[in-house]
């Protein structure tokens, strides 16, 4: 692999600078890389929603330029889930949120699985948009049924 800079603005916005390049695994750079962008400073969810369009149009771009459905250099998708799978929780909750979204990101449960056959960029970032909902969602039902009472309601 190694790293390499895309020649058009779709490419440079879809593979987060040519970071798509850099491994064997670039679904979890990515990830770290958007967790690490939350670190040092809070991602807002306007922001969240407004790089969604743009690393939609992004994708879909580098796709059809590269001539493959879901290129695996595109990881802007994967800062999206990344953001929303953290968005809101306590920062102690960050490491098993990243955990997690990475294990349904390669997983691909239903309704991830079902969002990826969206068209273009769509698709592309579609998965990991709700991936990432999906990940806040179980982070916090869990926190709710270990840590919020929910064990007591349940078997009370």
């Amino acid at each position: 692999m190694g790293y390499r800079m895309p020649e058009t603005w779709e490419g440079k916005i879809s593979t987060l600078g040519g970071l798509g390049f850099l491994t064997g695994m670039p679904g979890t750079l990515g990830s770290a890389a958007a967790l690490l962008v939350a670190i040092i400073h809070p991602v807002p969810v306007w922001f969240i929603l407004a790089a969604a369009g743009l690393f939609v149009w992004a994708s879909d771009g580098y796709a059809r330029q590269s001539g493959r459905e879901d290129p695996s250099e595109v990881i802007a998708d994967e800062a999206i889930g990344m953001w929303l799978a953290i968005a809101g929780l306590p920062y102690g909750y960050w490491l098993p949120a990243f955990c997690l979204f990475r294990v349904i990101d390669i997983i691909k449960p239903v309704p991830v699985s079902t969002s990826e056959r969206l068209p273009g960029g769509w698709g592309i970032v579609a998965d990991d948009a709700i991936g990432g909902l999906l990940t806040n969602g179980l982070i916090r039902g869990a926190s709710w049924l270990f840590f919020g009472g929910g064990l007591q309601y349940l078997f009370h």
